[in-house]
């Protein structure tokens, strides 16, 4: 495995100015999600925040991506399409996730909202794959190794009975969307193939993408749009996080 790169103060810095466009840009949308709406409508609205943020929407054009999030309904676990022909309706739940890059750097994060009154099950779903992040969060510290990340993340999705999807993981994160390590929600045997130990300026992005059945997914015919093989629903969260001397620092979370 090539070697994450160690990122400086200032470039974590900008990392946190890049982080924060992205946080007030998924806080937007959420407020936004209400039966009626198209998820090409808040594609627009994200680009248009991002662009007066003085960022660019990292996605759009990302290995011919065509919009500036991926907005995935319901049984779609990540990668969807925006369209003016998707239009939320009450009940369902949505995963948007959204980068920007300002002065040369990402940040990279993802929510899944209800749209208006949603079932008990899906809110349970909404609710233990954001806490999966949360468990994953905890343990980043220099000297901790990515299986205790992926071993977070995959034991309490398992023992509330849910699939944690293995084709799709979290990504070191820099000038680049994608740079080394690897961060998988689950934990790979041997662990050799896998670990890295973590050190202070190295910056992830944890993202767990959990099924509310089977952990099985495929892609669809445009190539892009992953969804569960047993059409249940999906949920996944995301922040980047940069690995500080004493712990870590969320750089996607909203500052008060």
């Amino acid at each position: 495995m090539s070697h994450p790169s160690i990122k400086t103060a200032s470039e974590i810095a900008i990392m946190k100015q890049a982080g924060q466009i992205v946080g007030r840009g998924l806080k937007l949308l959420q407020e936004r999600v209400k039966p009626g709406i198209s998820t090409a409508d808040l594609d627009a609205v994200y680009e248009k925040h991002v662009l007066d943020s003085g960022a660019r929407p990292t996605f759009k054009g990302y290995r011919g991506f065509p919009a500036s999030i991926c907005a995935s309904v319901n049984e779609e676990v990540v990668h969807g399409i925006p369209s003016p022909d998707r239009i939320l309706k009450d009940g369902d739940i949505i995963s948007i996730d959204a980068g920007a890059t300002y002065k040369g750097y990402v940040g990279d994060a993802a929510v899944t909202v209800g749209v208006g009154r949603i079932s008990e099950r899906a809110q349970r779903l909404i609710d233990v794959t954001r806490q999966c992040l949360e468990e994953a969060i905890k343990v980043v510290a220099p000297g901790a190794g990515l299986s205790k990340i992926a071993r977070a993340v995959q034991t309490y999705a398992e023992e509330r009975g849910y699939g944690v999807v293995r084709e799709y993981v979290g990504h070191g994160i820099g000038t680049s969307m994608h740079e080394p390590p690897q961060v998988p929600n689950y934990v790979i045997e041997p662990l050799d193939s896998f670990e890295y130990i973590l050190k202070p300026g190295i910056v992830i992005a944890i993202e767990p993408m959990v099924n509310e059945g089977t952990r099985k997914v495929h892609t669809l015919k445009d190539n892009w749009t992953v969804v569960t093989n047993d059409k249940k629903l999906s949920a996944h969260f995301e922040h980047t996080v940069a690995v500080t001397k004493d712990g870590h620092d969320v750089l996607t979370r909203l500052q008060d």
